[in-house]
């Protein structure tokens, strides 16, 4: 038995480290191939945009592009790093021994694993992020955050973290040392609930902790939007104004809430850029969403993803060789809940990442039938200026790598898109 044992061990030790080299390498080469092609096209406009974007932003589009992969192949570095310290070389163990050592067995020490754990991670994440705002946005002329702000942020974060995640945390590990076998199942219908319920209050309650939301005071903009929404048979609660410009320059519009707390949301970096038409054009590939049931699919993606999940959860939790593989002694004489969930929650993204290409081709698909939405209910010629100049301000690359793009991209590039479109 301890034989077998071993070898599971050995085994799964061995499918960690393969999932978490492979993966790490295929971002690398992924990255140096976007990072490659976008710099050989830098010195000059692809064709379809030379009498429209400068070479100046082309560059700095390229700059930028370049400059943020870079950053993010160091933060996939580090990542992958604190994910080997945290298992293979032992420091979740000695944080749970820690713990137990100082707290006793119990639900107050399960929650303080988690607690400390996130703390601990993101203490180590703190630098990469810091440098992304106040280095690489700062660079490229898009950040408009002060320290203060910043801070202040985080620490909301941490707040909202702890009000919320907190308590489905203690529910989730309740119900996996007392609900029996198919604890998973009840866990899942909770988590899918909390999630469904996130839905309505995030656009009333949470948002406005980090932004404010003004009414649109725009009347003749108001009434084009009403009119709009009105021809596609939409309501929304209201049209919102958000203040995204202190934070950034880049610009969005979107669709929050769900069932009757659906509201609209510009970037006032938005209303400045485009013009009411444009405007109408943007929020009529929003509304496309809406009509092709995107969102909806999207939850029900998740539900089903989510319940894999679970019963994935379920079965390894149960597994002495599942701690062990990955350099954690499991507790023989309590729970092991907040352990099983780390892990977990560590090991999956490492698996996932190589169904990226299908996600992201889902996505690109469903912006292709929101464009088309748009264009029927709105000027075809707006939506493809509109998104030039958020291509532009956002100094999004004109020239992406097509293997990068099928991997990653949730949106088409800009070639495809507006290939699509009158001109």
């Amino acid at each position: 038995m301890n034989n077998a044992l071993q070898l599971y061990e050995s085994i799964w030790g061995l499918i960690f480290a393969a999932l978490l080299l492979v993966g790490l390498a295929a971002r690398f080469w992924l990255a140096s191939r976007q990072i490659r092609h976008v710099a050989t096209h830098r010195h000059a406009v692809p064709t379809p945009f030379d009498q429209t974007i400068s070479l100046p932003a082309h560059q700095k589009a390229a700059d930028y592009t370049v400059a943020k992969l870079r950053v993010g192949l160091v933060d996939a570095a580090l990542a992958a790093a604190i994910l080997v310290g945290w298992t293979l070389m032992g420091g979740l163990h000695l944080l749970n021994q820690w713990l137990m050592g100082w707290m006793g067995q119990g639900m107050h020490q399960q929650l303080a694993l988690l607690v400390a754990f996130a703390t601990v991670g993101g203490l180590l994440e703190l630098p990469v992020a810091w440098y992304r705002i106040f280095r690489l946005e700062q660079r490229f002329g898009f950040n408009r955050m002060t320290p203060r702000l910043w801070l202040m942020d985080g620490l909301k974060g941490v707040g909202v973290g702890l009000v919320i995640g907190l308590p489905v945390a203690a529910l989730v590990m309740w119900l996996m040392d007392s609900a029996g076998a198919y604890w998973w199942l009840w866990a899942w219908a909770a988590w899918m609930g909390f999630n469904l319920l996130l839905l309505v209050l995030y656009p009333t309650v949470i948002a406005p902790l980090f932004n404010q939301f003004k009414p649109l005071d725009d009347e003749a903009l108001k009434t084009r939007i009403q009119q709009l929404m009105q021809r596609c048979g939409f309501s929304a609660k209201g049209l919102f104004v958000m203040d995204g410009s202190k934070r950034s320059a880049h610009a969005n519009a979107y669709f929050t809430g769900f069932g009757p707390a659906k509201r609209v949301v510009f970037f006032d970096t938005l209303l400045q850029q485009l013009s009411p038409a444009e405007i109408d054009a943007v929020l009529a590939h929003e509304l496309g969403h809406f009509r092709h049931r995107h969102i909806i699919k999207r939850i029900g993606l998740m539900c089903v993803i989510s319940l894999v999940g679970f019963a994935l959860l379920g079965w390894l939790s149960a597994q002495v060789w599942f701690y062990a593989g990955l350099g954690v002694t499991p507790n023989f004489t309590g729970s092991n809940s907040a352990l099983a969930l780390i892990l977990f929650l560590s090991v999956v993204p490492l698996a996932t990442f190589f169904i990226t290409p299908l996600m992201s081709l889902l996505s690109r698909q469903h912006e292709f039938e929101a464009d088309a939405f748009a264009m029927a209910h709105a000027d075809g010629k707006d939506l493809a200026s509109a998104l030039l100049k958020l291509y532009q301000d956002n100094a999004s690359t004109l020239t992406p790598d097509p293997l990068y793009v099928k991997f990653y991209y949730s949106h088409p590039p800009a070639s495809e898109r507006l290939a699509r479109m009158p001109v």
